[in-house]
């Protein structure tokens, strides 16, 4: 049974700024919540930091977590109200119907695969190098994942892979409601903005800083999807939108469309 998790962030908690910063040492605060978890059973999870005085982890499992050594660590343990509200899942993914529309979030990691880089890293430096010869061939079996860094891109990445994900984003009903990066004021567009975009740069382990940083480009957005397909979409919410999911990417979350402002 899956179950949906909203985790109150103190940003001022000496514990909660090694989260906030660094997504492999979030990655591992949210695993250290699901016991027993099966190595191949995805666990989902989201910063929200449009309010940087409250911030909101989100987390989505298949087993009932419990994160109180996150709230003792870097939550508000003293204070009223509700600390790690753990919902279930199921009600929701009951009202997916054909037809039916919502408001949702993902925070993405829009990327495309390049044999050709317009800056080499590192890393893509020596995996060249180290890469056997090939005859007029690139001597990758695979290009290099690079993140889209335009507002046009990233918005481009999310709309194609809409219809395997089981939605499609209606057309906004006013002509603003698209936001940057979309077509001019007076045309179609779809329901859809980019909330946020930024560049992430961490090490996996503060001791070994002298190895690359990994580096994630990131983009959250909002808007009004309509369901399409009822089981895509289900999987899709289950599984996750896109790459670099262990680092906070990928979880699409739904609310009623007259809950939006609160959505999250």
């Amino acid at each position: 049974m899956p179950y949906l998790s909203r985790i109150r962030i103190n940003p001022l908690r000496s514990g909660a700024q090694p989260l906030l910063k660094n997504p492999h040492q979030m990655k591992i605060a949210v695993l250290g919540g699901v016991p027993g978890r099966p190595p191949e059973e995805p666990v989902l999870w989201r910063l929200d930091t449009f309010d940087r005085h409250q911030p909101h982890l989100l987390v989505l499992t298949h087993t009932k977590p419990s994160w109180d050594h996150i709230v003792e660590r870097a939550g508000w343990p003293g204070a009223d109200g509700e600390h790690a509200l753990v919902r279930d899942y199921e009600p929701l993914l009951a009202r997916l119907v054909i037809g039916r529309e919502f408001a949702f979030r993902v925070t993405a990691n829009p990327v495309q695969s390049t044999i050709t880089p317009d800056k080499l890293t590192e890393h893509q430096s020596k995996a060249l190098d180290n890469a056997p010869p090939s005859e007029g061939q690139s001597p990758l079996r695979r290009g290099f994942r690079v993140g889209h860094r335009s507002t046009r891109h990233q918005m481009d990445w999310l709309l194609r892979r809409v219809p395997k994900a089981g939605f499609e984003i209606p057309l906004a009903r006013t002509a603003e409601a698209g936001g940057p990066g979309m077509p001019e004021q007076g045309d179609p567009v779809p329901d859809v903005r980019l909330a946020a975009s930024r560049q992430v740069r961490f090490h996996k382990h503060a001791q070994r800083k002298q190895n690359p940083p990994i580096t994630l480009m990131t983009a959250t957005f909002e808007g009004r999807l309509r369901v399409t397909d009822p089981d895509l979409l289900r999987t899709a919410l289950l599984t996750g939108l896109g790459p670099a999911k262990r680092y906070g990417c990928g979880l699409l979350t739904l609310a009623p469309l007259a809950e939006a402002r609160n959505h999250g």
